[in-house]
């Protein structure tokens, strides 16, 4: 009998009075169970992504939400096993979605202070309905990094011009959205927990009617697939690099060497550099192309 295995994908916010205790709580389960995965655990919470055999995974979830404070815990799983994961990593940083803001958040034991309004996909669709009915528009605003749209974005959506999380706090404090103030606006993440602290900082920046799609764009593709407000492929941060929610899915990125279709991210030729570009299947094959031009100016 073939073994069948799920990654689940999972975050909650509050206070956690002994992180490292956590970490090593954490450890120990995905050991004991032979599974591997990445958690980051904080003050304020834990975010971790695990993958392995589905009966494994079952009981670390069962055993992690004994701990009171992750009982409610939402647990989103997707196609997947350990094998997407190089290592088991656990870690105690200060902020569980690196903003570089941990003294702007504030959590208590019904998770984030202060942020956007929690959208179900089904209320999502009635805000824009009604919005359209009186004129006006919905803002769908990115909160990943940019690249992470080149493939799969909610339509029109407003994609904001960073490399990394840690680029949001500058680029909200720039003025460029400041127009969007006083109109409704709706962040959306991978699994949501990037839109729980992000929508957070909107709010405290002064924007008024701050929306946040409750359990991201996974959640939203569980119910719509791709017959909605969604196009394309959904980025994801392991050896699958991207996910797709049906067969109807658009390929909306294109390949930086012909410009043809494609989903695919590649990394740098240089094996010492990190930088992700899309291509198609041929123009992978060629290394120099594949070469970023960070690299290749380098080597000017």
């Amino acid at each position: 009998m073939v073994a069948i295995h799920r990654i689940v994908l999972y975050y909650a916010f509050t206070p956690l009075p002994d992180p490292e205790a956590i970490r090593l709580w954490q450890r120990s389960l995905l050991e004991r169970w032979g599974l591997r995965g990445r958690i980051i655990i904080s003050k304020d919470g834990i975010n971790g992504t695990v993958g392995g055999e589905i009966s494994a995974v079952k009981a670390y979830v069962k055993a992690t939400r004994e701990l009171p404070a992750f009982k409610k815990m939402d647990i989103k799983w997707s196609e997947g096993s350990a094998e997407d994961f190089p290592r088991i990593s656990v870690k105690v940083r200060d902020e569980i979605v690196t903003f570089g803001a941990p003294g702007e958040l504030e959590v208590d034991e019904n998770g984030v202070v202060g942020g956007g309004t929690h959208l179900r996909p089904e209320e999502l669709h009635e805000l824009v309905d009604t919005k359209k009915k009186s004129g006006e528009k919905v803002h769908f605003f990115d909160g990943r990094n940019a690249f992470e749209a080149q493939i799969g974005k909610f339509k029109d959506a407003i994609v904001p011009d960073v490399d990394t999380t840690r680029d949001f706090v500058a680029e909200l404090d720039s003025g460029k959205y400041d127009h969007l103030k006083d109109q409704p606006v709706v962040t959306y993440c991978t699994g949501g927990i990037r839109c729980e602290v992000l929508s957070a900082l909107m709010v405290k920046r002064g924007f008024q009617e701050v929306y946040q799609m409750q359990g991201g764009i996974v959640r939203y593709g569980e119910k719509y697939g791709d017959e909605g407000l969604w196009e394309g492929s959904l980025y994801v941060f392991d050896k699958r690099m991207h996910t797709e929610f049906s067969d109807k899915a658009e390929t909306i990125g294109k390949c930086v060497g012909c410009e043809g279709p494609t989903n695919k991210f590649e990394n740098c030729s240089n094996p010492t550099c990190r930088n992700l570009r899309l291509f198609c299947e041929d123009c992978a094959k060629d290394e120099t192309l594949r070469r970023c031009p960070d690299c290749s100016s380098i080597d000017a």
